[in-house]
């Protein structure tokens, strides 16, 4: 499914973002960069030791905040790891942390000059985030962004399974 947004395109993929040839794809990492599992794993095994020789040298990244690596061996020339929130009942400030990971990540791209960018479902997924409030806390901060700056050309969510792109694709249906 695709949205066009001002110049933008926002699109729903289901696959792997690994996959993705896009400018960047969005890691969705731990406070200490130190690889882990789901994305973050598979990101690292397929990128290669390039981009944690990088995140070493960076230390870490907040929650909500983000930063920018190289591809490595990804088809995406950079990958810009940002931290989401555990979920922790929704009491703890999640909803703005969560928010807050998907526009930096849009900020970091477009001072980078980059024109597209893949994001996964952060936070839905060991962090335990109810997936149709983060999938539409990504959706709305997507289109929020694209419809105020027209210097990203097309944001692609790359979604893992069918229940999640579905979920996504009801969600963005609501908010168009």
């Amino acid at each position: 499914m695709e949205a066009t947004l001002h110049k933008s395109v926002l699109a729903l993929v289901e696959g792997d973002i690994t996959e993705q040839e896009t400018d960047a794809i969005v890691n969705a990492a731990n406070e200490r960069l130190a690889g882990g599992a789901g994305v973050d794993g598979a990101i690292h095994r397929a990128g290669g030791p390039a981009i944690m020789a990088e995140c070493r040298q960076i230390g870490g990244c907040r929650t909500g905040q983000a930063v920018i690596t190289t591809g490595g061996d990804l088809k995406a020339r950079y990958v810009i790891h940002t931290v989401g929130p555990v979920y922790r009942g929704g009491t703890r400030g999640e909803a703005e942390l969560l928010k807050s990971a998907y526009l930096e990540s849009l900020k970091l791209a477009s001072k980078k000059g980059l024109k597209s960018i893949a994001f996964p479902a952060i936070s839905l997924g060991i962090y335990g985030y109810p997936p149709a409030e983060g999938a539409r806390i990504a959706l709305k901060t997507a289109i929020d962004y694209l419809r105020a700056h027209d210097d990203i050309a097309r944001v692609h969510f790359v979604l893992f399974g069918r229940d999640m792109f579905d979920l996504f694709e009801r969600e963005l249906r609501l908010l168009l």
